[in-house]
């Protein structure tokens, strides 16, 4: 994107807010650093859509409290995200609309998904309002941000990323990520770039 472009939304574009909820957030099991920082940006971005009447998909992490990805069962993590527990509820900052999508990951035991496309109905969603473009922001960068917009690259989604509005677990690596997602095709704004 050049300087001089300016983003205008349109008929056929979408919001994805990865994952913010309070496990992710300060005070939580898995805290991202830094990632309350993005609220009022995600807010700024909420408004933008809700003014063009465009959907917003909310994702979140919803785990059975034996998922295979906490260190308890042998995974990665600390226990997090637990369907229906306070860590699970989306962040008391974030001002979602009454018809915000709502879309559940990683609800089965067995099966990780870093991605919103993984093992969800959001594809099929997204297709049944037609739409084209996707503006995706959220937690964490280097983790489900990454995947969630590879998948919907790899699905003929153009992506823009919203670069002021993503947070890392770690720093180095949400740096390899944005770079990562540029190479596959993803294009990187700020709400500076919006008419």
């Amino acid at each position: 994107m050049k300087d001089t472009d300016t983003v205008i939304l349109k008929l056929g574009d979408a919001l994805i807010i990865v994952d913010i909820q309070k496990d992710f957030l300060p005070g939580g099991s898995l805290a991202v650093d830094h990632g309350e920082q993005i609220l009022p940006v995600l807010n700024d971005y909420i408004r933008l859509f809700s003014e063009a009447a465009l959907p917003i998909y909310a994702t979140r992490d919803w785990h059975p409290s034996d998922h295979c990805s906490f260190i308890s069962q042998g995974g990665s993590w600390p226990s997090h995200c637990i369907a229906g527990t306070p860590g699970a509820e989306f962040a008391d900052g974030l001002e979602l609309p009454d018809n915000v999508n709502i879309v559940s990951k990683a609800t089965g035991k067995d099966k990780d998904a870093y991605s919103g496309f993984e093992g969800t109905e959001l594809n099929s969603r997204l297709l049944s309002q037609g739409i084209k473009r996707l503006f995706i922001g959220g937690l964490a960068t280097d983790y489900c941000v990454l995947n969630t917009v590879n998948d919907a690259l790899t699905r003929g989604y153009p992506v823009c990323l919203l670069k002021d509005a993503v947070r890392a677990i770690d720093p180095h690596d949400g740096l390899v990520a944005i770079d990562a997602m540029m190479q596959m095709g993803a294009m990187s704004i700020t709400l500076k770039d919006f008419a």
